[in-house]
């Protein structure tokens, strides 16, 4: 029996699941503007709190492709201490399956590791990432926006579907032809 622990930091619940795949997503401090946001709250607030989480989601998705903000993640060398850090603790801390970095935006697919809470993991990439951007950028203030989006990965087609999101997400976005193109993402390794 898996424990399942549920907190929450703002506007969404987070899931520790323990040893259970898990798709994230986190982005930049200015990716959507705040007028936005608000609307949508507006709009959404006659759903069921699950069905608001899940269509905010699908809204921030579609936003977050038409790239907003200062797209910072664009940078390849911004992309790249990200890609490092993702990839530093790969089967220490946790299983990272698969990864793309847009230009204000990262996708995750990882299974953390018993030791590991999803929370430390996130926590872990984004305060690394910001010290580091921020540096090379020479700024200092918020790089990440508080928040991230965690779905609990339910079957292997879920799983399955998960890879090609991710994988395809620069081509939905018009930012790459094909998968394998874009720079900043695991599809250009191969399955992993």
């Amino acid at each position: 029996m898996v424990d399942i622990h549920v907190h929450n930091r703002g506007y969404l619940p987070h899931f520790e699941v323990g040893e259970t795949p898990q798709h994230i997503t986190f982005r930049l401090y200015d990716s959507l503007p705040q007028a936005l946001l608000e609307t949508w709250h507006e709009e959404l607030t006659h759903l069921r709190s699950e069905d608001q989480i899940l269509e905010h989601h699908g809204r921030m998705q579609d936003a977050l492709d038409k790239g907003l903000g200062r797209c910072y993640l664009r940078q390849p060398e911004i992309a790249g201490i990200v890609e490092d850090t993702l990839r530093h603790f790969d089967r220490e801390r946790y299983h990272l399956h698969e990864w793309v970095i847009m230009p204000n935006h990262v996708h995750v697919l990882a299974t953390p590791f018993p030791t590991t809470s999803l929370s430390s993991m996130v926590h872990s990439w984004k305060s690394f990432t910001a010290k580091r951007a921020n540096a090379f950028l020479k700024r200092s203030g918020q790089f990440w926006q508080h928040e991230y989006f965690d779905r609990v990965i339910r079957s292997a087609n879920h799983f399955e579907y998960v890879v090609a999101y991710i994988h395809n997400n620069p081509v939905h976005a018009a930012l790459s032809a094909e998968p394998t193109a874009w720079p900043f993402g695991s599809a250009r390794f191969g399955q992993l």
